[in-house]
């Protein structure tokens, strides 16, 4: 399995598209908790602003990507407008993804070149614009490839220099990241996981600390607990959420919780509905 599989087959991320078509004027987007943005610009003059003071001018085909929450808002001209394809974008365990975590607050690109981020894109915008059956189906699905071949260049250039996604991107340490996230319920030490990377076991843990700003078992266990968050929402038994992750039963396991999260798991579930 590869870097990005082995996330996102455990945290998959899904675009609802939402708008279609020519804006004019401004657009709000202060309300938005639980979900991002995805904005695809096909033609136009685009302002994006965000609550926080952040402003970019968009002017080419471009795309840009609130990962998290982010309040911002849209603005163009009241004459010709922008051409736009909307989607928000959820997680499958909602605010709880390690692959959301990870991500910077915005990612902007323009949509040029032959790659797959320029093709998906030309892909929605040729759906989008036009009065096709089944197209609203297909669009989301495109939107769907169009925001994973977002995140495969965000690994590919290695623009993200700290936490998992910088992990994911150094050709050592991904090599035991996907055997964590294949297999969380593995009795992992210190030595187990240097011997994944082929490295020693000071220069791994040294190497670990320094790219990820995590040490290795402070890794293992937030992703323990990220998995068994999503399968605790699912109201899965803890003795077997436990095995799952890597605890021998489910009072293990919620000491664990208890002490990383401030809450016995049954109360942190109370606390998500």
């Amino acid at each position: 399995m590869d870097v990005l599989s082995s996330v996102l087959s455990h945290f998959s991320v899904n675009a609802n598209v939402f708008f279609t078509g020519n804006m004019c004027g401004t657009s709000d987007f202060s309300d938005n908790q639980g979900v991002g943005h995805l904005h695809l610009l096909r033609s136009g003059t685009l302002k994006v602003r965000s609550n926080s003071g952040f402003e970019v001018v968009l002017s080419t085909p471009s795309v840009i990507f609130f990962p998290h929450s982010t309040g911002h808002c849209l603005l163009s001209d009241n004459g010709d407008g922008a051409d736009l394809v909307c989607a928000q974008i959820s997680y499958q365990s909602g605010g709880h993804s390690p692959l959301l975590q990870a991500m910077p607050f915005c990612l902007n690109y323009e949509l040029a070149g032959d790659g797959l981020l320029a093709q998906s894109a030309f892909w929605i915008f040729e759906e989008a614009f036009k009065d096709i059956n089944g197209k609203d189906l297909i669009i989301e699905r495109l939107c769907d490839v169009f925001l994973i071949s977002v995140l495969r260049k965000v690994l590919k250039e290695g623009a993200i220099k700290s936490g998992m996604m910088a992990g994911l991107s150094h050709p050592q340490l991904a090599k035991v990241l996907i055997k964590i996230h294949q297999a969380p319920d593995q009795s992992w030490s210190l030595n187990t996981m240097a011997e994944a990377c082929g490295m020693s076991r000071s220069k791994f843990a040294d190497t670990f600390k320094r790219v990820i700003d995590q040490t290795p078992a402070d890794y293992l266990t937030d992703w323990r607990l990220s998995v068994a968050k999503k399968l605790i929402l699912k109201n899965q038994n803890m003795d077997l959420v436990a095995n799952q992750v890597g605890y021998e039963n489910g009072s293990a396991l919620a000491r664990v919780f208890r002490k990383k999260t401030g809450q016995a798991p049954k109360e942190w579930l109370l606390s998500q509905q």
